[in-house]
């Protein structure tokens, strides 16, 4: 029988065990890394909380960074559907305006920016589980956009309750890990390198990148994994 080629995905979706652990830099990192290699890749972050007033309304710093690395610029009504000024919770500051979240809007704008591109990096807010309305969350989103899922991992004391739990929650919404990155947020985080390898060994995935505390603007992902995603 002939060999069937894999289908390569539409993109991949970027979380992480927190908020604050580095999705942003590596969604970006991936998008240039993709680019590098001749791919059209466009980053999306579907909803984001906290921004501040431009000519054209509310602008997060993410999107700008996301924009920044992709292959061309998209309008920011596709890549960010929903903005909120204060930086909660997004269902808080969603109640807070007024607004009601819904995924088929965030859908219709990754349709539109895979029409697009080749890729679609996505990357949620905050943590896998966290809410996005009264319910669904950003694991529905993951689950209705059906990508494969790249898991930002925030080394800091708890990493590995919180990294195996979302490894979990990801394969109980029937998403693929595809990889994850091990980022050192906390400097000060003792037995740093045993925690890496207990993950290694637990997380059933691969480790794509570990990265360390310091800002390092050469970093980006090697692509060979993407073969196998």
């Amino acid at each position: 029988m002939p060999v069937v080629a894999p289908i390569a995905p539409r993109g991949f979706f970027v979380t992480g065990t927190d908020t604050g652990v580095g999705k942003t830099r590596v969604a970006c990192a991936l998008l240039r890394a993709l680019v590098r290699s001749g791919v059209r890749a466009v980053g999306m972050k579907p909803v984001a909380a906290g921004a501040v007033h431009d000519a054209e309304g509310l602008l997060n710093e993410d999107v700008v960074e996301l924009n920044a690395a992709s292959t061309f610029v998209v309008p920011r009504a596709l890549v960010n559907p929903y903005c909120f000024e204060p930086a909660i919770a997004p269902h808080i500051a969603a109640a807070r305006a007024g607004v009601n979240i819904e995924l088929a809007r965030i859908v219709t704008a990754f349709d539109a920016l895979a029409r697009q591109a080749d890729m679609v990096v996505v990357e949620g807010a905050g943590g896998f589980c966290i809410p996005l309305g009264d319910a669904f969350d950003s694991a529905d989103l993951a689950k209705r956009l059906d990508l494969p899922v790249i898991l930002v991992v925030g080394l800091r004391l708890g990493c590995l309750n919180h990294a195996l739990l979302t490894a979990q929650a990801i394969r109980a919404r029937g998403l693929r890990l595809a990889g994850w990155i091990a980022n050192r947020i906390d400097p000060a985080m003792e037995a740093v390198d045993e925690n890496v390898i207990a993950l290694a060994d637990r997380l059933g995935a691969p480790l794509l990148a570990e990265w360390p505390n310091a800002p390092a603007g050469a970093l980006e992902l090697t692509l060979e994994w993407l073969d196998g995603a």
